[in-house]
This record gives structure tokens, sequence and C-alpha cells, in this order.
């Protein structure tokens, strides 16, 4: 069942039973990540309380806690919820759904791997970009499993769109099978470093170049998520969008376009250089924005000439919202950046912050897709604003600190908090992240409140 608004772009689609289920699966496991998140979060503030070494008698925990918790934040629910779009928008009969399972399972057993290593066996966490490890066999293997699961399920819904790109009647699908080729282009990254990388290149080093490629390829997987998940929400509260459905289309085939450049990449350049590294930092920040940006224009067009939400909207709307915001002041900040100060956590913790807010909203939306209940009550519709508004004091805080000089990756006396006009840049960076783990708090306890106390209706 497919349902179309009256500009001719798809809502969002209710699968058929088998691919329902499976959707859920997913979006139980990318919950469970944030839930994960949160618990590592609170580990990382009591790790840094005076006499909690009787609680933590590992080495360095504060930095393993770290890994787990930006791992399970970023990459496994970032994917988590790809897998979810792919069950949604698969064809019925589509593949095995017996292998989807075991893409499933693989997954969710590597996420929980990854949870259980900052406790189990011996290596220190290294804090590399993109994905951070812990040097420990388990770390490794449980991220093996899950690159593995979501590599079997890309590749099942990237053989499962036929004809796909020559339809103007499918915008999810061909975000989905924009997604899914990122994904897989980002893993044949991954392959291509690892065996590119010289044997005397160990360490972090090892890790950063490991990783550049992949996660600079996957930035447009997440991308071209966020934009489907902001056209499903603007759809879905209410906002007309402007234009023609061609433009979505043909905006989402330039938002993928650059991608397809990371082979030539590899071939002209070996990992370990730095033009490898130049030309990897230039394709996202030229080719980054190239469809985000104008159909976030087009949204924000939409959104000022909306009507007031409806009650059952209010979380849709006010996601959507906090999520462009978000995402968009990231984009903006990175435009500042100079030299190694905390400007550059600024940046990336809003655009990747604004994915998660847009991703939250699409995880209510869904929700009556599925089968439960849409999500109500003064809790819910003050989630986005509580979490929103905490991550914009968050970066903001973030943003004035690197103006006065703080240097990133630094804490405590070393931060040289010497004014005041620091010290209240500091604050409010301190203050805004309370805020937004409180809203982060009651994402994860609203959802995991439906998914315990609400049965799915049958009919779906």
């Amino acid at each position: 069942m497919i349902e179309v608004d009256d500009n001719g772009v798809i809502v969002v689609p209710v699968p058929e039973r088998a691919h329902r289920k499976l959707a859920v699966r997913w979006l139980q496991l990318g919950v469970l990540a944030l839930g994960l998140a949160g618990l590592f979060a609170l580990l990382l503030v009591l790790s840094r309380t005076p006499g909690s070494e009787a609680f933590f008698p590992w080495v360095d925990f504060f930095r393993t806690a770290l890994v787990v918790h930006v791992d399970q934040s970023v990459l496994i629910w970032f994917l988590a919820m790809s897998g979810v779009v792919w069950c949604l928008t698969a064809q019925a009969g589509s593949g095995s759904i017996r292998l989807q399972y075991l893409a499933f399972g693989l997954a969710m057993i590597g996420a929980l791997g990854i949870a259980f290593s900052a406790f189990l066996g011996d290596g220190a966490p290294l804090m590399n970009n993109y994905v951070p490890v812990l040097q420990r066999p388990l770390f490794f293997l449980a991220l093996g499993l899950f690159g593995f699961g979501i590599a079997l399920q890309a590749l099942i819904g990237l053989s499962t769109y036929r004809s796909v790109l020559w339809s103007h009647l499918h915008l999810p699908s061909l975000a989905a099978f924009t997604v899914a080729l990122a994904v897989l282009i980002s893993l044949a990254a991954l392959l291509t470093a690892w065996w590119q990388i010289p044997a005397e290149v160990n360490g972090q080093s090892y890790y950063e170049y490991l990783f550049w490629g992949a996660g600079h390829s996957l930035q447009f997987a997440y991308t071209q998520l966020i934009i489907l998940a902001w056209l499903w929400l603007a759809l879905h509260s209410g906002v007309a969008l402007p234009g023609d459905s061609r433009w979505y289309y043909w905006l989402l085939i330039l938002g993928i376009a650059p991608v397809l450049l990371v082979p030539l990449i590899y071939l002209f350049y070996q990992t370990v250089t730095i033009e490898s590294r130049t030309a990897f930092t230039q394709l996202m920040q030229y080719g980054g924005g190239l469809a985000v940006t104008p159909i976030g224009i087009l949204i924000f067009i939409g959104l000022l000439q909306a009507n007031r939400a409806e009650p059952n909207e209010r979380p849709l709307r006010r996601s959507l919202w906090m999520s462009m915001l978000l995402f968009f002041s990231g984009g903006a900040i990175a435009l500042f950046i100079s030299g190694v100060n905390t400007i550059i956590p600024a940046h990336y913790h809003g655009s990747i912050v604004g994915v998660t807010m847009g991703l939250m909203g699409l995880a209510y939306l869904l929700l009556p897709k599925l089968g439960y209940p849409p999500v109500q009550g003064r809790l819910a519709e003050l989630q986005p604003w509580i979490y929103g508004i905490g991550q914009l004091l968050h970066i903001t805080g973030l943003a004035m600190s690197g103006a006065m000089g703080i240097q990133r990756k630094t804490a405590g006396a070393a931060q040289g908090l010497d004014t005041l006009s620091a010290k209240l840049a500091m604050g409010v960076m301190g203050i805004g992240g309370l805020l937004a783990v409180i809203g982060g708090v009651i994402f994860v306890w609203v959802m995991l409140r439906i998914f315990v106390t609400a049965r799915p209706l049958r009919e779906y």
C-alpha cells in the first residue's frame, strides 16, 4: 500500500506483514542503541566522580565508555534506522525474509557485543574519527558482525528496488536505494583502506586511516536518510511541500552523486597520503550539501506557510523544526573552523544531533504505521523542545569557547578557563548538554513504554 499526497510526493508506505515485523525489530534495535548510549553517558560521569575507582577498576574507563557511547549513539542508531527504511520500502516478496532476519540477528549480536566489550578483555581505547575502537578481540568481532549484518540487509535492499531510478513516483524507494548504495560504498572503502595500509602503520594512526574514507562516505548515507525523514515528517504533520515531486527526485540523485567518486580517490591516491585525506575532506565539503540544502530550503518554505499543527502532529512538527535548526547550525558553524579548538565538535555535534533529532521524530511517526498506538501526551510534545534546545545551547557554548581559543579534547585545568567569558561559555555548554541528556532519556522512555505496554494492532 502506497499513499501519495496532492503534490505527488509519496508518504510513508505500509509494507506487507513480514517486512513490517522486521521493521519493528530494526526500530527496537535503534532505540536499544540510544538507551545503551545514554547508559554509557551516565557511566562517563560516574567514572570521573572521586572514589569511583572502587566501582570502575579498569584503566581509563572514561575513554572506554566514551568509545561505546559514540559507536552506539551514531553508528548503530543511524544504521539501525536505515534498516527500518529498507524494510518499509521493500517490494512485496523481495528477498528471503529468513536471510533478512539473519542480517538483523547479526547486527543485534554485534551491537550488544560492542557494549559488553567495555567490561570484558584488555585493550586501550582509541579515539580516532568516525568509529572509535577498543583494542579488544570481542569489540572487533562484534563490530564485524554488526557490519556484516548491515551489509547483508543493504545488499538485499539494493536488489529489490527494480526500476526505481526511472520512476518519479517512488521517492522513498529512491532515497532508500541511495542510502543502501552509500553504505555499501562505505564498506568497500573500508576494505580497500585495510588492503592498502602498510604493515608498519599501527595504533591510532592505523584506525584513523582505516575509517577516514569509509566515514566520509557514510556521511552521504546519513544525509540521504535525514532528507527522507524530513520529507515524511513534513507531509505527516500538515506541511505542504512546494514544487513538483520531480524536483525532490532529481535532488536525491544529485545528493548521492559525489559518493560515486570514492573509488576514483582510492584509484588515484594511496590511503596513507595527505592527498587521499584532503580528497575525502573536499568531497564532503563541496558535495555534502548539494541535495540537503535546497531540499531544506523547500521544506522551510513549507513550514512557514503551514497552519498550526494538530495535537497529534506536534511531536512530528517540533522534531522537524529542531532537526533542521541543529543540522544547518552545525553546517554554518563549520564555516568558522580554524585550528584545533571546540568549534570543530560544535560543528559535528550540530549536524550529527540534527540527524538524531530527525530520526527520533521519524520513530514517533512510524509507530502507527507499524501497528502501535501513536505517541501522545505532554511528555512526547515537550521532548523535541528539551532535546533540541539543549543541543543548541550545547553547540553554542562549544562554538563560543572555540572562538576564545579553548582546545578540543581537553578537560579540567587543561582547558584554560581563565576568563569569566570562557567559564560562562562552558557553563552554557554544560547546561545544554544536561538538557539534551534529559531529552534523550525521555525519548527512550516514551518508545520503551510503548513497546512494552502496547501490543501491535492486529489489523496491521
